[in-house]
């Protein structure tokens, strides 16, 4: 019979094998590939600008992983410790997925209102303007330090014609409240070759230029 505590370690397994699973992808499926595949493509687009907005390959991933959750983790859970858990492994994961992309949009789109999103937008803007094979966790910066690929500079660089949104005032500078964790390099209106050179580097898995 599968208890109550079964059942809850089955949602925490779910959850923790994806936040391996967002590591393992993010660092050699996007980024060691270079473009090569729909995902890897996808994801140094996104590098290019550092923006993010809602459109159809969302919907293919949430399907892939839907699907990963129902066909792999489900039926294993089940084999392994009973019907139940194995559908809370799925859910597990399925949720650490949407949590995943919540979170990711959400550092894009909003400026922290935790510790916990101030941490994670350090971690993840490094990746993206200061060191794009490294702080591969996008929820849980765990798994970076296990697989010794974290880096946690004094400040994150961010080079101004890439600046989120929440991070600068009407003035273009880096809002008060954010100066101790971001410093902003570079210029506001870039020319061609400097955005030529933005998809190159971010093709290379290398950090855009100043």
């Amino acid at each position: 019979m599968t208890t109550a505590a079964t059942v809850v370690a089955a949602l925490a397994t779910g959850w923790a094998l994806w936040t391996l699973a967002e590591y393992l992808l993010h660092r050699f499926a996007m980024h060691m590939l270079h473009g090569r595949g729909i995902m890897s493509r996808e994801h140094l687009e996104h590098h290019v600008t550092s923006g993010w907005s809602f459109d159809v390959t969302h919907l293919m991933s949430w399907a892939g992983m839907l699907l990963v959750g129902a066909v792999v983790w489900a039926p294993l859970g089940g084999v392994l410790v009973g019907p139940a858990a194995g559908v809370a492994l799925a859910v597990g994961w399925a949720f650490g997925y949407f949590f995943y992309e919540y979170q990711h949009a959400a550092s894009h789109l909003r400026a922290p209102r935790t510790r916990y999103q101030r941490l994670v937008r350090r971690h993840h803007f490094h990746h993206h303007f200061g060191a794009p094979m490294a702080n591969h966790g996008v929820t849980a910066p765990f798994w970076d330090h296990v697989f010794g690929t974290h880096q946690r500079p004094e400040r994150v660089r961010v080079p101004r014609r890439l600046a989120l949104p929440w991070l600068v005032d009407a003035d273009g500078e880096v809002r008060p409240a954010f100066a101790d964790d971001y410093v902003l390099v570079g210029a506001a209106d870039p020319d061609a070759r400097l955005l030529q050179l933005d998809r190159v580097r971010a093709f290379a898995s290398a950090a855009p230029a100043d």
